[in-house]
């Protein structure tokens, strides 16, 4: 059974027009002064985001932008799910595969990616579909970004000496101890993002969670339509355990044997991706191959369940419970769609 927040937009029970013009028509007419639509699809890992997003492209002539911090980086595809060559056929896909592993990845740079994207499907009049794993990107896109201080890579040095000088655990704790508010939205286990946010903490002598209250620059020229995956617990597991023995099966192990092959600096930003991290363990030996599976695995459930408890809280999403390949959701999907364009 679908949900709805306040706000949400409704299904209309299979409308084909969108006040009496053909969607393609609607579409193609976007006028640049006006607000265009915008399309977002969120949900947490496996639940079909991308599926449902292609095909819905198909359907309302759009365009794929992913929203992911993960699929930005080239070589780094089997466990990213990127979407196949095959499952692109003839729908565009943007922002996939354009950083190089050695670049860092932020909100603001994501940003000013997916903002020259959209002046260009503007341009076109195509309607922009975005698949959304990462909920900081899309809040950055729609909502601006906070009046960060920039990085300091003195502070950040000592940050990280703290770290290798303490027991496992410290950096959250030392998160907790500034910023409660912030520490239970990061993982224990996410350094990177850990120490950021006690770099800005120090610098900007305030909590992150209050910088990011702060001066932001909301997008502007766009209406955005939110629709959210929520398919049962139980059945995602399951959807996620066979996924990752599927990606074992396509050759994971020898795409990180590739990748490390390359000559790819140990500390890339992308070998401490879920997956990635594990079975670069295995093939030095220090874990077994189905313990990295069974590690995989579990950490895939808690991401999927952060993903979900952030999600939850972006205003005005139309939730249906399952995955986004059941021809169901889709066309209760496009029925609500149809009747906001």
């Amino acid at each position: 059974m679908a949900g709805r927040g306040r706000g949400a937009f409704t299904a209309s029970g299979g409308e084909q027009r969108a006040g009496g013009v053909p969607v393609a028509t609607v579409v193609s007419e976007m006028k640049a002064s006006a607000d265009a639509p915008l399309l977002a699809i969120v949900g947490p890992t496996a639940s079909g985001k991308s599926a449902l997003s292609i095909w819905l492209a198909r359907q309302l002539g759009g365009e794929v932008v992913a929203c992911d911090s993960t699929q930005l980086y080239r070589g780094f595809d089997i466990g990213t799910a990127k979407p196949s060559e095959e499952e692109r056929s003839g729908v565009a896909h943007h922002l996939i595969g354009v950083l190089d592993p050695r670049e860092v990845a932020t909100a603001g740079s994501y940003r000013a990616r997916a903002e020259a994207v959209l002046a260009d499907l503007r341009a076109r009049k195509r309607l922009p579909i975005f698949t959304v794993g990462t909920g900081l990107y899309l809040r950055a896109l729609l909502e601006g970004l906070a009046d960060a201080p920039l990085r300091s890579e003195e502070l950040r040095e000592r940050i990280w000496a703290s770290a290798e000088s303490h027991e496992a655990g410290h950096l959250h704790r030392m998160l907790k101890r500034m910023d409660p508010a912030s520490a239970e939205k990061i993982a224990s286990g996410d350094e990177q993002k850990l120490v950021r946010a006690i770099e800005v903490c120090l610098l900007a002598r305030k909590p992150l969670s209050e910088v990011h209250r702060s001066g932001r620059n909301p997008l502007r020229g766009w209406r955005t339509l939110k629709v959210g995956l929520s398919p049962d617990r139980e059945a995602l597991y399951e959807r996620i355990h066979g996924r990752t023995m599927a990606m074992l099966a396509a050759g994971w192990i020898d795409e990180v044997r590739g990748l490390v092959a390359s000559g790819l600096p140990e500390d890339a930003k992308p070998f401490d991706f879920i997956g990635y991290r594990e079975l670069r363990a295995v093939l030095r030996g220090q874990m077994q191959l189905e313990d990295a599976r069974a590690a995989i695995q579990q950490a895939t459930r808690r991401y999927a369940k952060r993903q979900l408890t952030w999600f939850r809280r972006e205003p005005q999403v139309f939730w249906l419970t399952g995955f986004g390949n059941d021809t169901h959701i889709q066309q209760r999907t496009l029925s609500s769609i149809r009747t906001q364009l």
